[in-house]
């Protein structure tokens, strides 16, 4: 309102007895027509305005053209009405197109958005019950699930130490040593003639043939 006042200044003066209300804000009681007898006074506040930091306006050229285009008819009469009555002010300021725009997108976006809420409250029970559903599967399944991968992976870790090198070159020498224990045994029932030489070539054959493997395995691994 600052720009348009200021560019009607020339057009329309109105009577020195223009009285205004004080709920007007400063930029646009400032921007009024002045009086032809307060001239210099009028001087003077604009120089001390103009010393101020101003705003920076927001209104496009096209906006302001079309606020101008409004008011460019009125007669001193019911300009003088915008000034000092309030209620006709508002009244004309909510008759522009920029702000009846304004207001239809504020009105469809509220719309929108109390359509909005009033789905994610419609959908809040189902919310609740996948909620709830993911708390009994967080403390019943879930916990069982990790108590049986737990258990998997302790058999896991004993399965690759059994297999580890170094846990197959121990059961490798344990079996070497059970089966050289075996063959003492065979051959102590042979001199106590509790077994025949037949019997005792046959199972002392196999004993020895078997120890004889597991050595060369163990020397084989131990020399790669």
């Amino acid at each position: 309102m600052f720009k348009f006042w200021g560019s009607q200044e020339e057009q329309v003066r109105p009577p020195p007895d223009v009285s205004t209300q004080s709920w007007y804000p400063p930029s646009v009681s400032s921007s009024r027509p002045g009086t032809p007898g307060s001239t210099s006074s009028n001087h003077s506040s604009s120089q001390r305005l103009s010393d101020r930091p101003q705003s920076p306006s927001h209104v496009s050229p096209a906006e302001a053209a079309g606020i101008i285009s409004a008011l460019k008819d009125k007669s001193v009469d019911e300009l003088r009405k915008l000034l000092s009555d309030k209620d006709t002010y508002n009244q004309f300021f909510l008759s522009l197109d920029q702000v009846k725009i304004q207001n239809n997108l504020r009105d469809e976006l509220r719309k929108e958005t109390l359509q909005l809420a009033s789905e994610n409250l419609e959908k809040e029970p189902r919310i609740m019950e996948l909620r709830n559903q993911c708390s009994i599967i967080r403390t019943t399944e879930l916990a069982a699930a990790k108590e049986k991968l737990n258990e998997l992976d302790q058999k896991k870790e004993e399965i690759l130490k059994l297999c580890s090198p170094a846990s197959l070159l121990r059961r490798l020498q344990e079996s070497m040593k059970e089966t050289e224990e075996e063959s003492d045994n065979l051959h102590r029932q042979l001199l106590d003639r509790e077994i025949d030489l037949s019997s005792f070539t046959h199972k002392y054959k196999k004993l020895r043939i078997s120890y004889h493997q597991r050595a060369l395995i163990q020397l084989a691994a131990r020399t790669t």
